[in-house]
């Protein structure tokens, strides 16, 4: 395991016990608002700092950009942090949220974990060196027609201003899939196509953190990240496609005629 990789693991799993410890306070967690449907925990904060605080003592010059901290130092390695990818899920006790660990060198993803603490599932990738699911390699499926293909999605819950372009596409890939889930955790719908469980996945208005360490996932294990307009900005943009060389291409066909506003 790359060594920037090993410390990634270590942190997230520190991060991951701090989660498990609280998964039954629920009544007695400090929430807030940070915007409409969109919830932190003393839970996030507490999972950041230690996530933060192990990355930073192995590499303390490197840059921090985190959810919930937002931007620290200055570097070519940038560390993106979602300490608990699906913070409303865990609130509920629905358990479907996972930590989110990227490594940008120079602005290309190298490093990536995403860790399901409930599972144990942990999700590696190295750039180049391919994507592990608890130290086995994985790949994306070979699903070849559209007709047979899981997708996910993420619905646009937090600007009401996109349901309705979203919806035609969302109804078009209804009809002519096997079925989409929405599963509340962008990274583990991520590492889901990476490991073939899931065919194709797409979702817009993102954060970095969302789909960092997911997508680098998807790339080593065989698969396709993009966003709709295929500028390879979905880090940018927060717009995101992903799936099997196969589906990913029938996903952007039908995204191309549902473009959302502004692209």
């Amino acid at each position: 395991m790359h060594p920037m990789l090993n410390i990634a693991v270590r942190a997230a799993r520190r991060g991951g016990d701090v989660i498990v410890r609280n998964l039954d306070r629920g009544p007695d967690l400090q929430i807030e608002v940070k915007g409409r449907r969109d919830y932190v925990s003393n839970v996030d904060r507490e999972a950041e700092s230690a996530i933060i605080e192990t990355l930073l003592k192995a590499y303390p010059d490197h840059q921090i950009l985190a959810e919930e901290s937002g931007t620290t130092g200055n570097s070519e390695y940038v560390w993106i942090i979602d300490p608990l990818d699906g913070t409303t899920n865990f609130l509920h006790g629905y358990p479907q949220f996972a930590v989110s660990i990227a490594l940008q060198v120079r602005g290309v993803l190298d490093q990536a974990v995403v860790y399901a603490p409930v599972t144990g599932e942990l999700f590696t990738a190295s750039r180049g060196g391919g994507a592990m699911l608890n130290n086995r390699r994985i790949r994306v499926s070979k699903t070849r027609q559209f007709d047979q293909a899981l997708l996910a999605t993420g619905f646009p819950f937090r600007d009401e201003s996109l349901i309705a372009p979203y919806l035609p596409s969302f109804g078009e890939l209804m009809t002519l899939t096997s079925g989409i889930r929405r599963g509340g955790s962008a990274s583990l719908d991520l590492a889901f196509v990476a490991c073939g469980r899931l065919d194709g996945y797409w979702e817009f208005r993102l954060k970095p953190w969302d789909i960092a360490a997911g997508a680098l996932l998807v790339l080593e294990a065989g698969g396709l990240v993009d966003d709709p307009k295929s500028t390879s900005k979905y880090l940018d943009s927060g717009n995101v496609v992903a799936g099997n060389p196969q589906i990913f291409r029938h996903l952007l066909t039908t995204l191309h005629k549902h473009p959302l506003p502004g692209g």
